[in-house]
């Protein structure tokens, strides 16, 4: 992966970035980092922000433009929406709403081929992760000294259909639940419809 590509895929998975976490990451000198984060600016695949942390001078932070996010494709998104309006238009909307409901059965159904019931909390949260990243949503977990669990999707390959339908994101939510098991909950934390960078789900025992 040549060094402009792999700064995408950090700010990506790791959201904004000082020159200085930059150069960290691709082990590189600062001025190394500026030179590659100008570059990409100019091609319009991220842009500069000034921000105020207390006293000092505002710090430069890189983020990612639209078109940088683009490189990060939505699988068959056009096709996707265009479906889910006729369904709706045709059918109506809780017609649509059941066949998102059967397609999470399919995907519980299909994940229990890897996850097992007696498996331990953390197995099943890495094999989620595991199956998640193989289908495109850059997928991580975090555990913390309590034993919970943040799972981390740094993208979304179905978002312009989550976004014509909120639908497939709560049918997500209720797969996670279904397979992660009773005695745990999930949790949506971070929402990339509500704004934010990625979405992130707490796994918590009960």
């Amino acid at each position: 992966m040549q060094e402009n590509e792999r700064a995408i895929w950090i700010i990506k998975n790791n959201g904004e970035q000082t020159i200085k976490e930059m150069a960290k990451h691709l082990g590189i000198t600062v001025e190394g980092a500026r030179f590659q984060l100008l570059k990409l600016a100019s091609e319009g695949f991220v842009k500069q922000e000034n921000r105020s942390k207390g006293r000092g001078r505002p710090q430069q932070v890189w983020s990612l433009t639209e078109k940088g996010q683009s490189r990060f494709p939505d699988k068959h998104s056009k096709l996707t929406v265009m479906l889910i309006e006729k369904i709706r238009k045709t059918l109506g909307n809780e017609a649509l709403q059941n066949i998102i409901a059967s397609t999470g059965e399919d995907h519980i159904n299909d994940y229990k081929k890897y996850i097992a019931d007696d498996d331990s909390l953390e197995a099943k949260v890495q094999k989620l992760v595991s199956i998640r990243e193989s289908e495109g949503y850059m997928a991580d977990y975090i555990k913390n000294a309590e034993d919970n669990y943040l799972l981390i999707e740094n993208h979304c390959p179905i978002c312009e259909a989550a976004k014509a339908c909120q639908g497939f994101c709560k049918a997500e939510l209720n797969v996670f639940q279904t397979i992660l098991g009773e005695r745990v909950n999930v949790e949506r934390v971070d929402h990339v419809l509500a704004g934010a960078r990625r979405c992130a789900y707490t796994i918590k025992k009960l």
